[in-house]
Protein backbone atom coordinates (compact mmCIF):
# COMPACT_ATOMS: atom_id res chain seq x y z
CA UNK A 1 0.00 0.00 0.00
CA UNK A 2 1.31 3.28 -0.86
CA UNK A 3 2.01 5.51 2.19
CA UNK A 4 -0.56 8.33 0.36
CA UNK A 5 -2.89 6.03 0.54
CA UNK A 6 -2.50 4.25 3.95
CA UNK A 7 -2.15 8.06 5.26
CA UNK A 8 -5.90 9.00 4.34
CA UNK A 9 -7.08 5.53 5.43
CA UNK A 10 -5.72 6.29 8.88
CA UNK A 11 -6.99 9.82 9.14
CA UNK A 12 -10.80 8.10 7.91
CA UNK A 13 -11.04 5.89 10.59
CA UNK A 14 -10.06 8.55 13.35
CA UNK A 15 -12.94 10.56 12.26
CA UNK A 16 -15.28 7.60 11.57
CA UNK A 17 -14.40 6.60 15.44
CA UNK A 18 -15.12 10.20 16.93
CA UNK A 19 -18.32 10.23 15.73
CA UNK A 20 -19.13 7.09 17.17
CA UNK A 21 -17.88 8.32 19.92
CA UNK A 22 -20.24 11.76 20.49
CA UNK A 23 -23.27 9.98 20.28
CA UNK A 24 -22.18 7.46 22.96
CA UNK A 25 -21.19 10.56 25.81
CA UNK A 26 -24.09 12.25 25.22
CA UNK A 27 -26.06 9.01 25.91
CA UNK A 28 -24.28 8.97 29.11
CA UNK A 29 -24.80 12.33 29.74
CA UNK A 30 -28.51 12.44 29.19
CA UNK A 31 -28.47 9.24 31.88
CA UNK A 32 -26.54 11.12 34.35
CA UNK A 33 -28.18 14.42 34.19
CA UNK A 34 -31.66 13.20 33.96
CA UNK A 35 -32.38 9.66 35.18
CA UNK A 36 -33.84 8.02 31.85
CA UNK A 37 -32.44 5.29 30.55
CA UNK A 38 -32.86 5.61 26.90
CA UNK A 39 -30.23 7.81 25.86
CA UNK A 40 -31.86 10.60 24.71
CA UNK A 41 -32.74 13.94 25.94
CA UNK A 42 -35.54 14.57 28.29
CA UNK A 43 -37.16 17.80 27.23
CA UNK A 44 -38.32 20.43 29.90
CA UNK A 45 -41.42 22.28 29.57
CA UNK A 46 -41.19 26.35 30.06
CA UNK A 47 -43.17 27.18 33.61
CA UNK A 48 -46.69 29.07 32.90
CA UNK A 49 -46.13 33.02 32.61
CA UNK A 50 -47.59 34.82 36.02
CA UNK A 51 -50.66 36.60 35.35
CA UNK A 52 -49.88 40.55 35.88
CA UNK A 53 -51.81 41.63 39.36
CA UNK A 54 -54.73 43.75 38.29
CA UNK A 55 -54.58 47.31 38.10
CA UNK A 56 -55.66 49.64 41.31
CA UNK A 57 -54.84 52.85 42.80
CA UNK A 58 -51.43 53.25 44.56
CA UNK A 59 -49.63 55.56 46.00
CA UNK A 60 -46.96 57.37 43.39
CA UNK A 61 -45.48 59.95 42.16
CA UNK A 62 -47.71 62.63 40.66
CA UNK A 63 -46.62 65.10 38.31
CA UNK A 64 -48.85 68.12 36.95
CA UNK A 65 -48.93 70.72 34.77
CA UNK A 66 -50.93 73.05 36.65
CA UNK A 67 -51.67 76.92 36.87
CA UNK A 68 -53.93 77.95 39.76
CA UNK A 69 -53.64 79.31 43.43
CA UNK A 70 -54.23 75.65 44.85
CA UNK A 71 -53.61 71.82 44.14
CA UNK A 72 -53.59 68.91 46.88
CA UNK A 73 -54.40 65.34 46.32
CA UNK A 74 -54.82 62.59 49.03
CA UNK A 75 -54.91 58.85 48.44
CA UNK A 76 -55.80 56.27 51.02
CA UNK A 77 -55.34 52.12 51.15
CA UNK A 78 -58.33 50.98 52.42
CA UNK A 79 -56.85 47.61 53.11
CA UNK A 80 -53.98 49.27 55.44
CA UNK A 81 -55.61 52.56 56.40
CA UNK A 82 -52.38 53.98 54.82
CA UNK A 83 -53.12 57.59 53.54
CA UNK A 84 -50.37 59.10 50.34
CA UNK A 85 -50.48 62.00 48.90
CA UNK A 86 -49.04 65.32 48.24
CA UNK A 87 -46.99 67.78 50.84
CA UNK A 88 -50.06 70.08 51.35
CA UNK A 89 -52.57 67.21 52.22
CA UNK A 90 -53.62 68.68 55.24
CA UNK A 91 -54.22 72.32 53.55
CA UNK A 92 -58.37 72.60 52.93
CA UNK A 93 -60.93 73.93 50.69
CA UNK A 94 -64.15 74.60 50.42
CA UNK A 95 -66.33 71.08 50.09
CA UNK A 96 -69.08 72.82 47.72
CA UNK A 97 -71.40 70.13 47.22
CA UNK A 98 -68.79 67.34 47.52
CA UNK A 99 -70.20 66.99 51.83
CA UNK A 100 -73.99 66.40 50.04
CA UNK A 101 -72.93 62.71 50.51
CA UNK A 102 -72.50 63.33 54.56
CA UNK A 103 -76.05 64.78 54.55
CA UNK A 104 -77.83 61.73 53.20
CA UNK A 105 -75.06 59.29 55.38
CA UNK A 106 -76.26 61.22 57.93
CA UNK A 107 -79.76 60.99 57.58
CA UNK A 108 -80.00 57.80 56.81
CA UNK A 109 -77.61 56.74 59.88
CA UNK A 110 -80.11 58.28 62.28
CA UNK A 111 -83.31 57.00 60.43
CA UNK A 112 -81.78 53.25 61.30
CA UNK A 113 -84.24 50.63 60.34
CA UNK A 114 -87.79 52.97 60.03
CA UNK A 115 -88.82 53.10 56.20
CA UNK A 116 -87.51 55.58 54.10
CA UNK A 117 -90.04 58.00 52.91
CA UNK A 118 -90.32 58.71 48.98
CA UNK A 119 -89.67 62.38 49.53
CA UNK A 120 -86.35 61.69 51.15
CA UNK A 121 -85.73 59.29 49.19
CA UNK A 122 -85.96 61.60 45.69
CA UNK A 123 -84.31 64.55 48.03
CA UNK A 124 -81.36 62.18 48.28
CA UNK A 125 -81.15 61.05 44.68
CA UNK A 126 -81.57 64.36 43.38
CA UNK A 127 -78.99 65.66 45.71
CA UNK A 128 -76.22 62.74 45.19
CA UNK A 129 -76.78 62.35 41.65
CA UNK A 130 -78.26 65.66 40.30
CA UNK A 131 -76.31 68.02 42.91
CA UNK A 132 -79.17 69.23 43.58
CA UNK A 133 -79.03 72.44 45.93
CA UNK A 134 -82.79 72.55 46.93
CA UNK A 135 -82.51 68.49 48.07
CA UNK A 136 -79.23 68.92 50.17
CA UNK A 137 -80.71 71.78 51.96
CA UNK A 138 -83.63 69.63 53.11
CA UNK A 139 -81.42 67.04 53.85
CA UNK A 140 -78.99 69.53 55.63
CA UNK A 141 -82.08 70.98 57.95
CA UNK A 142 -83.54 67.40 58.52
CA UNK A 143 -79.64 66.59 60.27
CA UNK A 144 -79.65 69.54 62.52
CA UNK A 145 -77.57 72.26 59.99
CA UNK A 146 -74.44 73.20 61.37
CA UNK A 147 -74.75 70.00 64.35
CA UNK A 148 -74.28 67.63 61.02
CA UNK A 149 -70.69 69.02 60.69
CA UNK A 150 -69.48 68.82 63.64
CA UNK A 151 -70.86 65.06 63.73
CA UNK A 152 -69.07 64.77 60.87
CA UNK A 153 -65.59 65.76 61.95
CA UNK A 154 -66.21 63.61 65.55
CA UNK A 155 -67.70 59.82 63.23
CA UNK A 156 -65.44 59.96 60.60
CA UNK A 157 -62.32 61.04 62.92
CA UNK A 158 -61.65 64.13 60.80
CA UNK A 159 -58.27 66.04 62.05
CA UNK A 160 -58.47 69.14 59.36
CA UNK A 161 -62.03 70.15 58.87
CA UNK A 162 -63.90 73.33 60.40
CA UNK A 163 -66.58 75.60 59.39
CA UNK A 164 -66.16 78.69 56.87
CA UNK A 165 -64.85 81.66 57.93
CA UNK A 166 -65.49 83.50 54.79
CA UNK A 167 -67.46 86.79 55.93
CA UNK A 168 -70.92 86.66 54.36
CA UNK A 169 -70.92 82.97 53.90
CA UNK A 170 -70.57 81.47 57.38
CA UNK A 171 -72.38 78.72 58.23
CA UNK A 172 -72.85 77.96 54.57
CA UNK A 173 -72.46 74.24 54.51
CA UNK A 174 -70.64 74.70 50.69
CA UNK A 175 -67.77 77.05 52.76
CA UNK A 176 -66.92 73.96 55.22
CA UNK A 177 -62.94 73.56 54.81
CA UNK A 178 -61.99 69.86 54.38
CA UNK A 179 -58.77 68.58 53.17
CA UNK A 180 -57.83 66.12 51.08
CA UNK A 181 -56.50 64.00 53.71
CA UNK A 182 -59.56 64.46 55.97
CA UNK A 183 -62.08 64.35 52.02
CA UNK A 184 -60.52 60.66 51.46
CA UNK A 185 -61.35 59.81 55.35
CA UNK A 186 -64.97 60.84 54.65
CA UNK A 187 -65.13 58.66 51.57
CA UNK A 188 -63.63 55.33 53.42
CA UNK A 189 -66.24 56.19 56.48
CA UNK A 190 -69.00 56.17 54.20
CA UNK A 191 -67.96 53.20 52.41
CA UNK A 192 -67.06 50.90 55.76
CA UNK A 193 -70.47 51.85 56.75
CA UNK A 194 -69.83 53.88 59.80
CA UNK A 195 -71.62 57.08 58.00
CA UNK A 196 -74.88 55.68 56.73
CA UNK A 197 -75.16 52.76 59.24
CA UNK A 198 -75.33 48.87 58.10
CA UNK A 199 -78.67 48.80 56.66
CA UNK A 200 -78.22 51.31 53.85
CA UNK A 201 -74.59 51.65 53.20
CA UNK A 202 -75.09 50.26 49.78
CA UNK A 203 -77.91 52.08 49.06
CA UNK A 204 -75.89 55.21 49.05
CA UNK A 205 -72.77 53.78 47.43
CA UNK A 206 -74.98 52.76 44.81
CA UNK A 207 -76.93 56.44 44.70
CA UNK A 208 -72.61 57.20 44.22
CA UNK A 209 -71.90 55.26 41.69
CA UNK A 210 -75.24 56.26 39.69
CA UNK A 211 -74.17 60.31 39.63
CA UNK A 212 -74.65 61.41 36.07
CA UNK A 213 -74.83 64.55 33.42
CA UNK A 214 -71.55 66.17 31.99
CA UNK A 215 -69.72 69.45 32.82
CA UNK A 216 -72.08 70.89 30.24
CA UNK A 217 -75.08 70.22 31.74
CA UNK A 218 -75.23 72.75 34.44
CA UNK A 219 -77.81 74.70 35.81
CA UNK A 220 -78.39 77.14 38.59
CA UNK A 221 -78.91 74.96 41.54
CA UNK A 222 -77.89 71.53 40.06
CA UNK A 223 -75.92 70.05 37.51
CA UNK A 224 -73.98 67.31 35.74
CA UNK A 225 -71.47 65.85 37.94
CA UNK A 226 -70.10 62.94 36.45
CA UNK A 227 -66.16 63.47 35.44
CA UNK A 228 -62.92 63.63 37.27
CA UNK A 229 -61.74 60.88 39.03
CA UNK A 230 -63.72 58.50 37.21
CA UNK A 231 -62.64 59.66 33.66
CA UNK A 232 -59.10 58.82 34.41
CA UNK A 233 -59.54 55.30 35.70
CA UNK A 234 -59.10 52.47 33.17
CA UNK A 235 -61.85 50.16 31.78
CA UNK A 236 -59.94 47.58 34.36
CA UNK A 237 -60.36 49.51 37.18
CA UNK A 238 -64.08 49.91 37.01
CA UNK A 239 -64.65 46.43 35.59
CA UNK A 240 -63.97 45.46 39.28
CA UNK A 241 -67.05 47.08 40.73
CA UNK A 242 -68.90 50.46 41.51
CA UNK A 243 -66.99 53.33 41.81
CA UNK A 244 -68.76 55.00 44.06
CA UNK A 245 -68.35 59.81 43.58
CA UNK A 246 -69.38 63.12 44.92
CA UNK A 247 -67.63 65.83 43.15
CA UNK A 248 -68.06 70.01 44.24
CA UNK A 249 -67.69 72.83 42.01
CA UNK A 250 -69.18 76.64 41.99
CA UNK A 251 -67.26 79.51 40.09
CA UNK A 252 -66.64 82.21 43.37
CA UNK A 253 -66.68 85.59 43.04
CA UNK A 254 -65.30 86.56 45.92
CA UNK A 255 -61.80 84.96 45.21
CA UNK A 256 -62.26 84.69 41.43
CA UNK A 257 -61.48 80.91 40.89
CA UNK A 258 -62.90 77.67 40.07
CA UNK A 259 -62.99 75.89 43.68
CA UNK A 260 -63.50 72.35 42.62
CA UNK A 261 -63.16 68.50 44.66
CA UNK A 262 -63.16 65.83 43.27
CA UNK A 263 -63.93 62.15 45.49
CA UNK A 264 -64.21 59.10 44.49
CA UNK A 265 -64.28 55.15 46.16
CA UNK A 266 -64.09 51.78 46.03
CA UNK A 267 -63.59 48.72 47.88
CA UNK A 268 -59.64 49.23 47.67
CA UNK A 269 -59.25 52.81 47.53
CA UNK A 270 -60.37 56.54 47.93
CA UNK A 271 -59.14 59.29 46.34
CA UNK A 272 -59.37 62.89 46.72
CA UNK A 273 -58.44 65.87 44.32
CA UNK A 274 -58.78 69.63 45.18
CA UNK A 275 -58.35 73.03 43.39
CA UNK A 276 -58.53 76.27 42.91
CA UNK A 277 -58.00 78.22 39.88
CA UNK A 278 -58.95 81.28 37.26
CA UNK A 279 -62.54 81.06 36.38
CA UNK A 280 -61.23 81.66 32.92
CA UNK A 281 -60.07 78.16 32.34
CA UNK A 282 -63.72 76.99 33.29
CA UNK A 283 -64.74 73.64 34.78
CA UNK A 284 -63.34 71.66 32.01
CA UNK A 285 -59.71 72.43 33.38
CA UNK A 286 -60.74 70.98 37.04
CA UNK A 287 -61.70 67.67 35.80
CA UNK A 288 -58.81 67.12 33.33
CA UNK A 289 -56.57 67.70 36.67
CA UNK A 290 -58.83 65.35 38.49
CA UNK A 291 -58.44 62.74 36.02
CA UNK A 292 -55.26 63.33 35.13
CA UNK A 293 -54.53 62.30 38.90
CA UNK A 294 -55.82 59.42 38.94
CA UNK A 295 -54.75 58.02 35.84
CA UNK A 296 -51.16 58.49 37.20
CA UNK A 297 -52.20 56.66 40.29
CA UNK A 298 -52.93 53.48 38.72
CA UNK A 299 -50.68 50.80 38.99
CA UNK A 300 -49.83 48.63 36.70
CA UNK A 301 -49.28 52.00 35.02
CA UNK A 302 -51.03 51.46 31.49
CA UNK A 303 -49.67 54.73 29.48
CA UNK A 304 -49.17 58.16 30.05
CA UNK A 305 -51.58 60.32 32.24
CA UNK A 306 -53.99 62.01 30.84
CA UNK A 307 -52.80 65.72 29.24
CA UNK A 308 -54.12 69.43 30.87
CA UNK A 309 -52.96 72.75 29.30
CA UNK A 310 -49.12 73.32 29.26
CA UNK A 311 -48.37 75.29 32.41
CA UNK A 312 -45.29 74.99 34.89
CA UNK A 313 -44.56 71.93 35.50
CA UNK A 314 -44.17 70.65 39.62
CA UNK A 315 -44.42 67.54 41.33
CA UNK A 316 -46.90 67.08 44.13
Amino acid sequence: MRPRVAMVLAVVAVLLGSAMLVPAAYARLSDDDTGGSGGSAQSVAAPEPTAPPPPTLAAGPVSMNFSGEFFSWALMDRTTGTISGSKNLASTNSTESMIKSWFAADYLRQLGDKPLSTERRKQITTAIRDSNDDAANALYAAVGKAATIKRMISTCGLTDTKSGTVPGYVGWWSFTRMSPRDAVRLGDCVADGTAAGPKWTSYLLDEMSKVRGSIKEQQLKSGGGKWGIVDGLPAEIKAQGPVSIKNGWTPLNYDGNWHVNCLAVTKKWSLAVMLRYPQKSGLSYGAKVCASVATQLVTPQPGAALKVPQQPVGKF
